[in-house]
């Protein structure tokens, strides 16, 4: 019996110890980030001196130019680039304009979606029809909607408290709506922006056609002037309202271009990998601060981290700047491939795409309800005191999620910072460096390289 009480204390001793250690590792990388942080000067550059990076734009390839150069500055011990071909969207001369046609003109924001068609040079006008759902295209049928500019007009669910929710809930109508439209005859499409916020800004972002369909142009309209269209349309006063729209798009041919990884070697496992990262392109309409220049500069972050204080992990530790996440996702297609052709084991991958807002947590996409309980009791209170103990199961992120196809084993997981104010910045003007807070952002970063510690030190199985 007193064997038995030896070897239980012993055991309770040595689970507290590593405990002690993991928390004692955690406070020196906040006090690192908080004190020495290097984020924020980092997301500065990005942003005011290279600014946006859609994909095929010579911005972008300044942007993988620059992060090469950065990565070895730090010293990893390999830093190189992944070739992949991206498509090239061009947004034209800048002279996106709309009218909605009453009893009076009223000039109105919008902003043309991204991989969408022009309109015809001088522009184009149409009757409008107000539609909430891309159900009621077949309800209504091809009678009542050939030959009108279709507004879909359905705003966020305020209801959800995770805004991602409500986004994902109303995205259906700007990614698909335009090519569900053209099927009824439709000869141009209006999307509210996909935000809560009431404001003056076009929210951009991708819509997709069918290779069947005609493509017909498309662009968001700022929920401000979404509730002006809607009210006139319902005035019995005005019922011949016409909505004109200029836009001067265009595709150019798929452009060169690459990931960018910087790697620090694994002492004990070399050929497994715990990746973190984000993408590097961005939207052209402002800076891409919080979309995704958050995500790929606190990534990078994390591993500085790790390397400068000396850390040497047991596994291989990549930083990855994934290209064409926007509109495409070559980038993170290319990443999947090369792991599965040089048959790399990947223990975890995390992506970061959610702005540099105040870190919650990190959710857990191919773990079981068992194993996702064990690393709420094993590193939830490792991580609470610091504001990222929220470890919940969900999705990891469009960058990362070609991997779950294509590796066997990996579990992705995606950095979660509250999520209320991301949706007002998205995709606008207003996404811009001066509305990321440096704190924020170096907490976000500091998290990372804890999640990042606690599964090469542990596994997560």
């Amino acid at each position: 019996m007193k064997l038995k009480l030896t070897l239980l204390s012993a055991l309770i001793f040595t689970g507290g110890l590593v405990k002690a250690q993991d928390s004692l590792m955690i406070r020196k990388i906040y006090d690192e980030e908080l004190v020495n942080g290097k984020s924020y000067e980092n997301l500065r550059y990005l942003c005011k001196s290279i600014g946006q990076r859609l994909s095929g734009s010579a911005n972008a390839q300044k942007a993988v130019d620059w992060s090469k150069k950065l990565m070895e500055s730090y010293g990893f011990d390999k830093v190189y680039l992944q070739p992949c071909m991206v498509p090239h969207w061009v947004r034209g001369a800048k002279e996106e304009g709309a009218i909605i046609k009453g009893n009076k003109k009223i000039s109105v924001h919008i902003a043309a979606l991204g991989m969408s068609v022009a309109t015809p040079k001088n522009g184009l006008t149409a009757p409008v029809i107000e539609l909430h759902s891309l159900k009621e295209l077949a309800t209504l049928g091809k009678d009542a909607i050939k030959g009108k500019i279709v507004f879909f007009n359905r705003p966020f669910d305020e209801r959800f408290i995770e805004t991602l929710r409500a986004y994902g809930a109303a995205g259906d109508q700007r990614f698909a709506g335009p090519a569900a439209a053209a099927k009824y005859g439709a000869v141009g499409v209006i999307v509210r922006s996909l935000t809560g916020r009431q404001d003056d800004y076009p929210h951009t972002g991708t819509t997709a056609y069918l290779k069947d369909s005609l493509n017909i142009p498309a662009a968001a309209i700022s929920t401000n002037d979404a509730n002006k269209l809607s009210a006139m349309l319902k005035m019995r006063s005005l019922p011949h309202v016409k909505f004109y729209f200029k836009q001067n798009c265009m595709h150019l041919p798929d452009a060169p271009s690459f990931n960018v990884v910087g790697e620090l070697r694994g002492t004990e496992n070399p050929n497994k990998y715990i990746t973190v990262g984000g993408h590097l392109d961005s939207w052209d309409l402002a800076e891409g601060a919080h979309d995704d220049g958050t995500g790929v500069i606190g990534s990078l972050e994390a591993v500085r981290l790790l390397k400068v204080m000396g850390y040497k992990p047991k596994n291989s530790i990549r930083a990855v700047f994934f290209m064409n996440e926007e509109n495409g996702d070559r980038g993170g297609e290319k990443y999947a491939d090369l792991a599965a052709e040089n048959k790399e084991e990947h223990i975890a991958a995390i992506e970061s795409d959610l702005g540099g807002f105040t870190p919650r947590g990190f959710s857990f996409q191919g773990v079981s309800p068992s194993l996702l309980n064990k690393i709420n009791n094993n590193w939830g209170p490792l991580l609470a005191p610091y504001g990222s103990g929220m470890l919940v199961a969900g999705g990891g992120g469009s960058d990362i999620g070609p991997l779950a196809g294509k590796v066997k084993g990996v579990v992705l997981i995606g950095y979660l910072p509250d999520s209320q104010r991301y949706f007002d910045v998205h995709h606008t003007p207003d996404d811009v460096f001066e509305n990321v807070s440096k704190r924020e952002l170096e907490l976000g970063a500091a998290s990372m390289a804890s999640l990042i510690y606690l599964i090469d030190q542990h596994g997560i199985n």
